[in-house]
């Protein structure tokens, strides 16, 4: 018959398919388990003895868009052991559930490709509730499967991911990123130390990190050192750059205004050595009758100049070079950027020896965007934390 074929594959294991009943929206298929005896779950005996027998309605994945309902005939045993009774168990269905595993599966493809939660729910034809308490059940299994002790060399940041709905300031979180795997290591709320240390110290494998890569925050390398003591602090290139690109800003708007179309906005902030000749000697002409905002300039230039320089040792002769001649200088801004240099000399160093930046943490800040935006925000950061890693592993 074609329903018995159809059962056949719609059917989980060990049921015996009774009837079928159809309508416009869905199929619901009623079917029973046949075995001789049940094990009891409590104390391992062979159970014989029925003595009732239930309807229970389960939900299965939808075919060809139509809801897929299995209602199985349980029997309920009586353990002459334990002098307690049981219902005997299906395969597919956890205990408790009202849906099957393979509804469950496909609940969790249909939020992972479907551009919102929405639309998943519409396709798979449960409620709300339903839908984010089995994914996030799903995705907290999964990222379990993947855990593994800390990575060799990580990146460090932070990023918004809400705003709080009482008092209305931002909400941090901060990332942590493998940068041999290429993936989103772990996620932690907040971005001070003790909170942050918190929620990372059950992680094993504290000792094996050798390599971090930070932004200049004085707090983050607190982080680092209090929590994984074998770690090289490396600064990121991109942050250390663009030290001086405020105090351009702030000194180009005094004599331009801030006009946005004015081309020497963008070529002040440039690597000169990328630019072309006329546009080089368009700025130093320019230049020439503001020396306070060259010799900001010039320092800026002194910065990529250093990163172009090969070599530990090289490169710690350059450094040095450059701190003695901005101690010279009697401009504000100039002065301010040796004490930041001076603070973070080793971190920098660090650079030319490891050779590892913070552009991959970068990035998935980046991706985190989108997540927070194809989610329309998020209320729970736990429910946060798991769509990232879901999403960056």
């Amino acid at each position: 018959m074609p329903h018995e074929r159809l059962a056949r594959f719609a059917l989980l294991p060990e049921l015996k398919f009774i009837r079928l009943y159809e309508s416009l929206e869905s199929g619901i298929f009623e079917a029973e388990k046949v075995s001789e005896f049940e094990v009891c779950p409590r104390c391992a005996k062979a159970c014989y003895g029925v003595y009732d027998r239930r309807w229970v309605a389960v939900k299965d994945s939808p075919i060809r868009g139509r809801k897929i309902i299995i209602k199985i005939k349980k029997r309920r045993f009586w353990c002459a052991a334990c002098k307690k009774p049981f219902t005997e168990p299906v395969p597919g269905i956890s205990k408790g559930h009202r849906t099957t595993a393979r509804f469950q599966r496909e609940l969790r493809w249909a939020c992972d490709t479907f551009e919102s939660l929405k639309k998943a729910q519409q396709h798979m034809g449960c409620s709300t509730s339903t839908l984010y308490r089995l994914y996030y059940k799903q995705v907290e299994l999964d990222l379990r499967k993947r855990q593994y002790p800390w990575p060799k060399a990580i990146g460090i940041d932070e990023h918004k991911y809400a705003k709080n709905r009482i008092k209305r300031y931002a909400e941090f979180a901060t990332i942590f990123v493998d940068h041999k795997n290429k993936r989103v290591y772990e996620l932690a709320k907040g971005r001070e130390v003790e909170e942050v240390k918190r929620q990372i110290d059950h992680i094993p494998g504290q000792e094996n990190v050798k390599f971090a890569t930070i932004d200049l925050s004085s707090t983050y390398r607190k982080l680092v050192l209090d929590t994984f003591p074998n770690a090289e602090i490396i600064a990121d290139k991109f942050h250390v750059v663009r030290l001086l690109h405020p105090a351009i800003n702030r000194r180009r708007k005094e004599i331009t205004g801030d006009k946005r179309k004015n081309p020497i906005r963008k070529l002040l902030l440039r690597n000169g050595k990328e630019l072309d000749y006329w546009k080089r000697s368009a700025i130093y002409r320019w230049l020439e009758d503001h020396p306070e905002l060259k010799e900001i300039y010039m320092a800026k230039e002194a910065i990529h100049g250093l990163y172009r320089v090969r070599g530990y040792e090289r490169a710690k002769r350059a450094l040095q070079k450059m701190l003695d001649r901005f101690g010279h200088s009697k401009v504000k801004e100039v002065l301010t950027l040796r004490k930041t240099l001076l603070r973070w000399r080793q971190e920098i160093l660090n650079y030319f020896r490891y050779r590892y930046t913070n552009g991959r943490t970068e990035a998935f800040n980046g991706k985190a965007k989108l997540v927070r935006k194809k989610g329309y925000g998020f209320r729970s950061f736990e429910n946060y934390r798991m769509r990232l890693l879901r999403c960056c592993t």
